[in-house]
């Protein structure tokens, strides 16, 4: 069964930097693109970034460009989202996402972003 568990959330100040973390099972992790995505409070949910099987391609939505990094290690299991300049909008539930013949989602972490 693929699962997906997301952590690192917290409470942060705007500039400040965090790290979240996805770790996946049950499928064969290396061979599928993973993705992060956010959704504020009465928001839809939004792509925030793309990472593909081997980590060579990267892509990103522009509100996060320069500030946000995705990454994975693949001995691991595990994508990461580094998360640097954060700003107030940047809070949401963060959620980890593949597509092993259907979507499959984390529970999501919260990241807040508030002085």
């Amino acid at each position: 069964q693929v699962h997906l568990v997301e952590s690192g959330g917290g409470l942060v100040q705007p500039g400040d930097s965090l790290r979240l973390s996805c770790a996946a099972s049950g499928f064969t992790f290396s061979s599928y693109t993973m993705s992060w995505y956010r959704q504020a409070p009465g928001k839809e949910r939004e792509w925030v970034a793309d990472i593909t099987d081997t980590g060579g391609v990267t892509s990103y939505v522009d509100s996060v460009k320069g500030r946000f990094t995705i990454s994975r290690d693949n001995t691991k299991n595990t994508v990461f989202l580094q998360m640097n300049s954060l700003k107030s909008e940047d809070t949401a539930v963060y959620y980890c996402r593949t597509d092993v013949g259907r979507a499959y989602w984390g529970q999501g972490t919260q990241v807040t972003v508030s002085s």
